[in-house]
């Protein structure tokens, strides 16, 4: 069962509780804004569902309170932080910034960051250097949850993806993937709502596929397009966790292990400035030509439309500027950990 919450409530009220926690207005907002467009888009793995772990680490103290990482490394292009396990979404907003503003200076800007903590929707990061005229990457490794091909115990992460193509009118082309089929989000998500699982999105401790989440969540992720998704999701390991000193493998932690030890994840963005490689204005008739060929293609039989990456989340989040549908679970779990926090939640006009 869910409820239709007004959105600005809603940001409202996951504001008030991490200020509740420790965290300025600014950054408390930040993390809200994030946490809340990810409900909107229909990434709910990635949305409000994350506040009661998100509180919880911070208590136990393996998340810190700071908002801001520190710079360790500034070499022309590139950058290395040390996030110092502060909330991914305001390290990972600083160090996009600052990838961008290399970008500004020589072309392209790439900063790698360690110590950090999980970053919500890589969305929110590419979306950023898009405005800005970028094309933005960003990625992040998570805790060993798929197998080697042909291996029997999890060795690397489903280290998420995204890349963001400004677009010459409308929102930008968005590609935004975990490296598994699914994301464990959504298997947390089933579990907790008691609804079974497609047999392609993890496998038991026996390496079986499986339609339980909660023998998923026990088991293995699977890849997608099995050794192409595992070789990327390796690379990445190698781009966030290796090149930054950070976590890597079997140094990264569970977001719901024992939440008195840090994740220990790294992250790793990217941003490339249209301008530096060309006219942008001929980048976007070109970008509108390619988009074009792309959703004026024939489809086949039964679909009314063909869509670009990231398309039918900006139409989901367009629907949900009002109001965004929220699980009674996520909503009761809000409501406790605010309860919990102290943070006085702000009056709710009305559900349906």
């Amino acid at each position: 069962m869910s409820a239709l919450l007004p959105t600005g409530w809603l940001r409202e009220a996951v504001t008030a509780v991490f200020h509740a926690v420790g965290f300025s207005d600014t950054a408390a907002q930040a993390v809200a804004d994030a946490l809340v467009e990810a409900d909107m888009r229909g990434v709910t793995s990635h949305g409000t569902m994350l506040v009661p772990m998100y509180v919880d680490r911070v208590r136990a103290g393996s998340v810190s309170r700071t908002e801001q990482a520190t710079v360790v490394v500034d070499a022309g292009a590139i950058a290395v932080l040390d996030a110092g396990h502060a909330l991914g979404q305001l390290t990972g907003d600083q160090a996009m910034a600052l990838a961008v503003a290399k970008a500004k200076s020589f072309g392209a800007g790439a900063v790698a960051v360690r110590n950090a903590f999980h970053f919500g929707g890589a969305f929110r990061y590419v979306e950023a250097a898009a405005r800005d005229g970028c094309i933005g990457v960003a990625a992040a490794n998570t805790r060993p949850l798929m197998p080697a091909v042909g291996g029997a115990a999890p060795v690397v992460g489903n280290n998420p993806l995204a890349v963001g193509v400004p677009m010459p009118d409308g929102p930008a082309l968005v590609l935004d993937m975990a490296l598994s089929e699914a994301a464990l989000g959504k298997i947390r998500l089933a579990a907790a709502e008691g609804r079974e699982i497609p047999p392609t999105w993890a496998s038991d401790t026996q390496g079986r596929p499986t339609t339980d989440p909660v023998a998923a969540l026990a088991g293995m992720l699977l890849p997608a397009a099995g050794h192409k998704g595992f070789g990327l999701a390796l690379i990445i390991d190698v781009l966030t966790g290796v090149l930054s000193g950070g976590g890597f493998g079997g140094g990264v932690r569970g977001l719901y292990a024992d939440v008195s030890v840090p994740n220990n994840c790294a992250h790793f963005f990217l941003a490339l400035e249209v301008a530096a490689f060309g006219d942008p204005v001929d980048f976007a008739k070109r970008m509108e030509c390619l988009a074009a060929e792309v959703t004026g293609s024939p489809a086949a039989p039964g679909v009314d439309r063909l869509y670009l990456p990231g398309q039918i989340e900006a139409d989901r989040r367009t629907a949900a500027a009002v109001g965004v549908r929220v699980e009674a679970s996520v909503l009761a779990a809000l409501r406790r950990t605010a309860g919990e926090v102290g943070a006085v939640l702000p009056d709710l006009p009305g559900t349906t």
